[in-house]
């Protein structure tokens, strides 16, 4: 195991630098630019979310897959602004490579399927490929027209883009989106749909990019945000998805994982190390679930909260999962940057095991036994226990 497992978590901590590449659309709020990890996790959203919307032969599980790994190719390559000169052909040939050499750190079986999604997401020829499409072209023109006050140039862009750009073919192919993003941009009435009443949501979770944890980014450049983390977990679940107990679902973990974060929107993030009152946490995170999740439709209101509440109670096998990897992640993100949060909070070994080993045991025994022995040497040679 440990060979494979090795290989697994190079690529996983290759992929935290996705966090570090700017993208050209800003937050909701104008602060910084939206970077392409968590455009990445709120793309995941939106299929799922978008989900109904899809035509029946379109696999949501699958085209949350793709966007989880659409863009990690530009780890090497960047973003290229779609309304800047490029060379089309170059970027394609540069992506190529940087497919190649990202996707085969893995094992090659998951080489196989990565570079397959990638292919297939690239080609956009398949019915998954096709929505995955329409969501990465719908993403940045709302991202720019739900703003409070939209960038003038990124306005611009916008009506460019859906008057003759890529987002123009969503007027045949998705006209409730194309619709609405000309009614935004053109400042009239839009008409209810079934796109429209699930916008609010999904605006609102912009704003998970700006809640930031205790844990730092690979770089050690700055903290990680909570869309970003949610976003590298899934990548984590599904790489590492064979060490979960017989049964586990992992579409169903993965959509766990998506959403386990969001009401850290209203809560806040609360490290598992830090001083908390859990009782007054637990209070405002239901609050949070009341009035998120209430702006959407019925049905996905009660299935997104439904998911949120199993991954909280942590009793399912495919919970015990998702929890295993939430806790999981941050240990191989310390051990890179000489201890993270666990020098900031004074942590001990004694409380790795409690607070870490206990889930991650739980819900993936193998990960814990491998891990343990890791951390068991970090805080010997670091005098924390």
């Amino acid at each position: 195991m440990t060979e494979r497992l090795s290989a697994q978590l190079e690529f996983l901590k290759c992929a935290d630098r996705l966090k570090s590449v700017d993208r050209a659309n800003a937050l909701l709020d104008q602060s910084r630019p939206e970077n392409a990890a968590e455009h990445s996790w709120h793309l995941a959203l939106w299929a799922l979310t978008m989900a109904p919307l899809a035509g029946d032969d379109v696999d949501i599980n699958r085209v949350i897959r793709m966007l989880l790994s659409h863009d990690l190719v530009e780890i090497i390559v960047g973003d290229h602004p779609i309304h800047l000169d490029t060379d089309w052909s170059a970027v394609e040939q540069a992506e190529r490579a940087a497919a190649d050499k990202l996707f085969g750190l893995l094992p090659d079986d998951q080489t196989i399927v990565f570079r397959g999604l990638w292919e297939e997401f690239e080609a956009d020829t398949t019915p998954d490929a096709k929505f995955a499409k329409y969501l990465d072209r719908c993403q940045p023109l709302f991202q720019v027209m739900c703003a409070p006050t939209p960038n003038p140039d990124h306005v611009e862009v916008v009506r460019e883009n859906l008057s003759t750009g890529r987002a123009a073919y969503l007027a045949q192919e998705f006209p409730e989106a194309h619709s609405l993003a000309s009614a935004l941009l053109n400042k009239e009435p839009a008409s209810e749909s079934a796109f429209s009443e699930r916008l609010a949501f999904l605006a609102e979770a912009d704003r998970l990019k700006s809640v930031y944890r205790a844990s730092r980014l690979l770089s050690g450049e700055r903290f990680e945000n909570s869309a970003e983390h949610s976003w590298h977990i899934m990548l984590f679940a599904w790489v590492l998805a064979e060490y979960a107990q017989p049964g586990v679902s992992l579409e169903r973990v993965l959509k766990m994982l998506l959403l386990h974060d969001i009401v850290e929107i209203d809560a806040g993030d609360h490290p598992i190390h830090g001083q908390v009152d859990h009782a007054a946490q637990e209070a405002e995170e239901q609050a949070a679930a009341d009035r998120l999740f209430g702006l959407l439709p019925t049905a996905p209101q009660q299935a997104f909260r439904a998911l949120w509440e199993e991954f909280e109670a942590a009793e399912s096998t495919d919970a015990r999962f998702a929890k295993a990897i939430d806790r999981f992640q941050t240990p191989i993100g310390n051990l890179e940057t000489g201890g993270g949060s666990w020098v900031d909070y004074n942590v001990t070994f004694a409380q790795i095991e409690q607070r870490v080993g206990t889930l991650v045991n739980r819900g993936a025994p193998e990960l814990w036994s491998w891990l343990r022995p890791q951390l068991s040497s970090y805080f010997s040679e670091n005098s924390a226990s």
